[in-house]
């Protein structure tokens, strides 16, 4: 985004402004491709009970999906820096529908790693990075806010799609659910797409709806190229915080639902566990926004790991009874939900917006290598141990780690001084 861009002055007095538009379209996207994703794990048990594979190769597919995703996602974010999210998200989210449907055929292994694995994985890669770089552009001011909110939107789906797959799956079967997910995603993906725009001079107004300061204007217009960033300390740092955030939550989102039928709570109050890490997760981004656009971005990490850490206790005690689930759920909902909501807004912080989507792509792959790693080694774990207590102290040993990063992060340098 350049300078005139940002100064166009708008021909007449915007009415209204138009970034919350997009936030609303954002936050419905991510409400349904994301509660999709996560309710993996519910279609876990019944996939595995048809085909009698193991967990680690039936996981492989959901970690396959997020390494795509990741390698995708840098290129995603690089053309979204170009040509802006409409057309993005929609080839997208034609894309991901495609996939769910074709799940509904599976047979074979190869045949989940193709739809679960590669397509869908190629369809999720246009959403999360595309998605936040471009409500970044609409707000300074209000970034980590608007963020949060945006990124409820994931932890609404997370909350509703399980219980909701969970009685399509009791109703009919787990492949017509899976038809049903993919016309869902069709729709409401497709529609909510059009509604984008990357930045907020394609239709002459300015970020957060008035004139910024200057101060605003220049981390608007102003920043770290890719090369520049990769030289910063900060920039690894980053990377590794998004990786054991990563790791941690989707060691749950895949395997809190198996481990809790595993120890005799029923399919559906497993279902409602994964829901309750959802609905929290609403709560925590949105709180998350609204504190770190007054006190920083880096505060509120630390804050959120710290209550990740702490939550950790629980389930490596173990956690047996059905009251303390929902408790470690919660808690960490809210925590792990509102620390993910801060990626964004903090590369935005570190690295400015001259390159922000594909800088936070890159960053994000971090973030992608934890996504796909924690699944599996969590179910290779069981399959060898027949237990998941080893992978629940590898989560509470990283989020220790993404504690002590957090501490020592500190502001990047200005572009101009690492150029010299």
């Amino acid at each position: 985004m350049n300078r005139k861009e940002i100064l166009q002055p708008p021909n007449t007095e915007p009415r209204f402004f138009y970034g919350y538009i997009v936030v609303i379209a954002a936050f419905i996207i991510l409400l349904v491709s994301f509660g999709v994703l996560h309710s993996f794990g519910v279609f876990f048990k019944p996939i595995l009970t048809e085909f009698d594979w193991t967990r680690a190769a039936t996981s492989s597919a959901f970690s396959l999906a997020f390494i795509v995703q990741g390698i995708l996602g840098i290129i995603m974010g690089g053309l979204n820096d170009r040509f802006g999210s409409r057309i993005l998200m929609t080839f997208c989210g034609i894309l991901l529908a495609l996939g769910y449907v074709l799940m509904s055929q599976i047979n074979t292994i190869g045949q989940l790693y193709l739809f679960y694995g590669v397509i869908i994985g190629v369809g999720m890669a246009g959403v999360y990075i595309p998605i936040l770089s471009t409500v970044a552009r609409w707000f300074v001011k209000r970034r980590s806010l608007m963020t949060g909110i945006v990124l409820a939107g994931l932890a609404a789906g997370t909350f509703t799609m399980p219980p909701i797959i969970n009685w399509l799956i009791y109703t009919y079967d787990w492949r017509m659910s899976f038809i049903i997910v993919g016309i869902l995603i069709l729709v409401v993906v497709v529609i909510a797409a059009q509604f984008l725009r990357i930045n907020p001079g394609q239709i002459r107004q300015l970020p957060d709806g008035k004139e910024p300061s200057r101060q605003e204007l220049e981390s608007v217009r102003e920043g770290f190229s890719l090369r520049e960033s990769i030289r910063t300390r900060q920039f690894w740092i980053a990377f590794t915080i998004l990786f054991c955030l990563a790791f941690y939550i989707f060691v749950i989102t895949v395997h809190i639902v198996p481990y809790a039928t595993d120890i005799g709570i029923s399919a559906t109050n497993a279902a409602n566990i994964l829901a309750t890490f959802g609905g929290l997760g609403i709560v925590g981004r949105v709180v998350s926004g609204f504190v770190a656009d007054r006190v920083g971005n880096r505060k509120v990490l630390i804050i959120g790991f710290a209550l990740i850490l702490a939550s950790s206790f629980l389930l490596v005690l173990p956690a047996t009874e059905l009251w303390v689930l929902y408790i470690y759920a919660a808690v960490l909902g809210f925590a792990s939900s509102g620390t993910g909501a801060l990626a964004s807004p903090l590369i935005a912080d570190l690295f400015g917006m001259r390159s922000h989507g594909l800088i936070f792509g890159i960053v994000g792959s971090g973030y992608t290598i934890g996504g796909a790693s924690g699944p599996i080694v969590a179910a290779y774990t069981f399959d060898t141990m027949g237990s998941y207590r080893v992978s629940f102290l590898v989560c509470a040993a990283l989020s220790a780690l993404g504690l002590l990063l957090a501490i020592i992060i500190r502001p990047t340098r200005s572009s101009q001084e690492i150029r010299t």
